[in-house]
């Protein structure tokens, strides 16, 4: 690719960054990465009323914990209100657009499409309707302007051909001039519209690849309308298809809440190299069956070709408390988990200690080997760094609550009144105190007393930890350490049959 290649992703600071604006700036940041280029951040802030700084520094937030830092910017599009207006005039001056007298309060609102069909079924083949300030003298619409006249400026658009331009996903894009209405570039207000505003600014920011989401496409075509009639060649346009929710309807923020904002992700134990591996397959394929892709991989291997036409599905179930998202995100986080080492794992841990109020000076000095250890124990189990403080509670706190289908399952054999307090006693006999130990001193119990050995390590399980599953039950007891197996064991027979 012989141009320098320079992309951009421009969100509006509406609401938080989410995740298909997330696999937008995604796709800019590997396709700047691959060709060597700038990926180059724009806050579309011209929407007073909806923007607000407190959405910026949240999409900021996102995009710098996914590691998608920008090359230029953040650039703010109200910075260049003159220019869009300047060239808006500029276009006025060439004839290649108008001053609109049009009375706002008889302006039509229907759709372009809805009035091409109307007129259709009145007079058929009388094509779109005329503005009859198109031909208006540039003279007499000034001296309108200079007399106070409010006027919004419109672009000429063609009256006969088509808008034309080749995407690199979707191929040759076609639509008749006919079909679009003579765009209002400025309106009565003096305050630019969107279409006008991004191609000044992408034409300034020097964009050559234009890489943003499917429901862009219509837009698209204005836009060309606007590159031809300020002389300037188009940059390529890449357009990807939608992220839908399970229902197959558009990802909403405002419908579908915390579980599409980055920052819940953050905040709920995913890793941000994880995330990134994940919304990079969320619509793109690589072209073979390997997921776990680092980033590294990822540039290397990214192509606008490999990204399929149809919408991606984000499978999320928010009323599931630990199945809460796509499936496939927490299977991805808990790969990632797993492979990262220990040197970074426990610090992330500790902080979530931290966070939930049972950290320990003495995790950091004293009992920092028993913490790594207990660390690497308990990821094998766990799909986010959040699920040490919450499933992992009990092997860092004696507060912590017993699942009721777990006792259920393992505390209801009456005998278990008796054994447990008997595998305490055993227990506190070993010496020395061990893994092979332990087990021998339960199996040796559970053959004494005709009871099968699973049903006693299930019901110790249980008893240690509140859960039904987990590491090995003989894993649990040398972590916790004699004293608390010993206390936890005589405790928890008063809940057997309870």
């Amino acid at each position: 690719m012989a141009e320098s290649v320079r992309v951009r992703f421009a969100p509006s600071p509406t609401g938080y960054l989410h995740v298909g604006g997330a696999r937008t700036a995604l796709f800019n940041w590997l396709f700047a990465r691959q060709h060597n280029g700038a990926f180059i951040l724009r806050i579309e802030d011209t929407d007073v009323q909806r923007s607000s700084e407190a959405m910026v520094q949240g999409i900021l937030e996102g995009m710098h914990w996914l590691g998608l830092d920008p090359d230029e910017g953040p650039f703010f599009q109200s910075s260049f209100l003159e220019q869009h207006r300047a060239a808006a005039l500029e276009l006025v001056q060439e004839g290649k657009a108008y001053y609109d007298f049009t009375p706002k309060e008889t302006a039509d609102n229907r759709t372009v499409k809805e009035k091409i069909i109307d007129r259709a079924r009145a007079a058929p083949n009388t094509g779109k309707a005329h503005n009859p300030y198109r031909d208006l003298p540039l003279e007499e619409a000034k001296r309108r302007i200079e007399a106070g006249e409010p006027a919004a400026i419109r672009l000429k658009v063609p009256e006969q051909g088509a808008s034309r331009f080749d995407d690199m996903v979707y191929g040759l894009q076609e639509r008749d001039y006919s079909d679009i209405e003579d765009l209002v570039l400025i309106r009565t207000d003096g305050h630019p519209l969107y279409n006008l505003s991004v191609v000044v600014d992408d034409i300034e920011m020097r964009i050559t690849h234009v890489i943003r989401g499917q429901d862009h496409l219509t837009n698209t075509h204005k836009q060309v309308l606007i590159y031809e009639a300020l002389g300037v060649p188009l940059p390529r346009f890449g357009h990807l298809p939608l992220i839908n929710a399970p229902g197959k309807e558009k990802l909403s923020k405002r419908k579908h809440g915390e579980v599409v904002s980055v920052t819940t992700y953050r905040d709920r134990g995913f890793l941000p190299d994880a995330l990134v591996n994940f919304l990079a397959l969320l619509g793109w394929s690589p072209g073979t069956d390997q997921e776990i892709m680092s980033r590294e991989e990822l540039i290397e291997r990214f192509s606008l070709e490999g990204v399929n036409k149809s919408s991606a599905i984000f499978n999320f179930n928010d009323t599931l408390a630990r199945d809460w998202t796509d499936p496939k995100a927490l299977w991805m986080n808990a790969e990632y988990l797993r492979a990262m080492p220990l040197s970074e794992l426990v610090p992330m841990v500790a902080e979530q200690l931290k966070l939930a109020g049972l950290w320990r000076e003495e995790y950091a000095t004293t009992e920092s080997e028993w913490l790594s250890r207990t660390v690497d124990l308990l990821r094998a189990r766990y799909r986010t760094s959040v699920e040490f403080v919450t499933l992992g509670r009990p092997y860092f706190s004696d507060g912590f609550e017993f699942e009721a289908a777990a006792v259920k399952k393992n505390l209801k054999d009456e005998r278990l009144k008796d054994l447990l307090p008997s595998l305490a006693d055993r227990f506190e006999q070993i010496d020395p105190f061990s893994h092979d130990g332990a087990e021998a001193a339960l199996r040796a119990l559970s053959e004494e007393h005709g009871v099968k050995a699973g049903v006693l390590i299930n019901a110790a399980r249980t008893a240690l930890t509140g859960q039904s599953v987990g590491p090995g039950m003989f894993d649990i007891v040398i972590t916790l350490g004699r004293e608390r197996t010993v206390e936890r064991l005589k405790r928890a027979a008063t809940l057997v049959n309870a």
